[in-house]
């Protein structure tokens, strides 16, 4: 990436922030104008600024910018308010998320014939995590009730987190397969060096900055300095000792948070900068998401490329968010709504960068790639599209079957004596 591509970014960030709310007021999202600007601007066919899916700076952003989103996502999730309210999430994490890798995994391996079955394991794990940025108007639209909206956000914050190992083996399998390195036995020490030094740093900065705030050593913004450091910090540690840095990044937000404990400090005051930046740099891989990857999706489209990608937004989401829901009194309309809102964003770009990144981007590496591009590029079209309409359809039917209205059968004319 040239400074002329980061100048190009800085004004389309700022044309954004111009003009967000208008747009929004239309459907259109952020992923979705920086994604079409990274076609138009990035493309090796006609783009002034074209962007090399194998640069270095390329992966280092996309790394960077998803480390900072799983530690401030995990950060933010309050582990005992969650217990009171765990049902929703817990089945959406524990059942649906499992549920959506295997089918995924299986879909993958029967419409690709050349994919090995590590590599069909990386599609569905890949495209498994939910992005919330692209629903962002159903999470924030109060007349919806708290439990989905909470449901939502919380699959969406810690469901990257939870798939990073599965990725992260997957990729090492191929890897030993394809003979670009040895097989997953690596990839096991890498998440436990990951996890180690996600609660080193993630126990050990929540202390410090609580114990400087009590003693009244620090400010509100030297505290939020202080966090972006332990988001940044946990992930280069990690990759310094060859471990995960996304993991290590996840675990640092849980026990950040934890570490907190009953501290007088505002979370969402200590994470809001890490959050931020994390936020922006976003806007940069969706730019490079269009530039990259979405060329790869059309270079490669066929028949069974778009049934996947349509599957995988429909049947491999909402049947497994069906099943984990089973028993719990929800209407059809309901679940419905919690399967559809599951949008393939962030995460699923950054681990397909990853797979070029450790793979290369030919062979059968290429149509595993191009499925997950797709899919997303379709997501943040169709979701993005959807959420206000789709979210204003489910209040008006939810009021309407909560208070009835009586039709005009129902009024009788009052009998009169004569």
């Amino acid at each position: 990436m040239t400074e002329a591509t980061f100048a190009v970014l800085a004004l389309l960030v700022l044309a954004w922030v111009v003009v967000s709310d208008l747009l929004a007021r239309v459907n259109i999202t952020g992923p979705l104008v920086f994604t079409v600007a990274g076609y138009l601007i990035g493309s090796h066919d006609w783009g002034h600024l074209t962007v090399e899916v194998d640069a270095p700076s390329v992966h280092l952003v996309a790394e960077v910018t998803l480390a900072l989103l799983l530690f401030a996502d995990a950060a933010r999730v309050n582990l005992s308010r969650l217990r009171r309210d765990i049902y929703l999430p817990g089945r959406l994490l524990g059942i649906g998320l499992p549920l959506s890798v295997v089918l995924g995994s299986l879909l993958a391996a029967w419409l690709f014939d050349d994919l090995t079955w590590a590599i069909a394991g990386f599609v569905g794990a890949t495209l498994a995590p939910t992005d919330a940025a692209l629903s962002a108007q159903v999470i924030n639209d109060r007349r919806i009730p708290m439990r989905l909206r909470r449901a939502l956000n919380v699959e969406s914050g810690l469901n990257d987190g939870i798939v990073t190992p599965v990725v992260t083996f997957t990729l090492a399998v191929a890897a030993g397969q394809l003979g670009a390195h040895d097989g997953g036995g690596g990839a096991l020490l890498e998440l436990a060096v990951g996890v180690l030094v996600g609660l080193v740093i993630g126990l050990g900065s929540a202390r410090l900055l609580a114990v400087g705030s009590r003693r009244h050593w620090t400010s509100t913004g030297a505290r939020g300095l202080g966090t972006l450091a332990a988001a940044l910090g946990s992930f280069a540690l990690a990759l310094t000792f060859s471990g995960n840095g996304f993991i290590a990044a996840f675990v640092a937000g849980l026990a950040f948070r934890a570490g907190l404990g009953n501290e007088p400090l505002d979370v969402d005051e200590v994470v809001e900068l890490p959050e931020l930046l994390g936020e922006i740099l976003a806007f940069v891989v969706w730019f490079l998401f269009g530039a990259a990857l979405v060329p790869i999706a059309i270079d490669n489209f066929d028949l069974p490329l778009l049934a996947y990608a349509v599957l995988s937004l429909t049947v491999v989401r909402m049947v497994p968010v069906a099943m984990s829901l089973i028993g719990k009194g929800l209407d059809g309309r309901t679940v419905l709504f919690l399967g559809w809102f599951g949008p393939r964003g962030l995460a699923s770009v950054v681990f397909a960068l990853l797979a070029i990144e450790e793979l290369g981007s030919t062979g059968p590496v290429q149509p595993a790639i191009a499925a997950v591009a797709l899919t997303v590029l379709l997501s943040v079209v169709l979701h993005g599209v959807s959420a206000g309409p789709f979210g204003s359809w489910y209040v008006r039917h939810e009021q309407a079957a909560e208070d009835p209205t009586p039709g005009p059968r129902s009024r009788r004319p009052a009998h009169r004596r004569p």
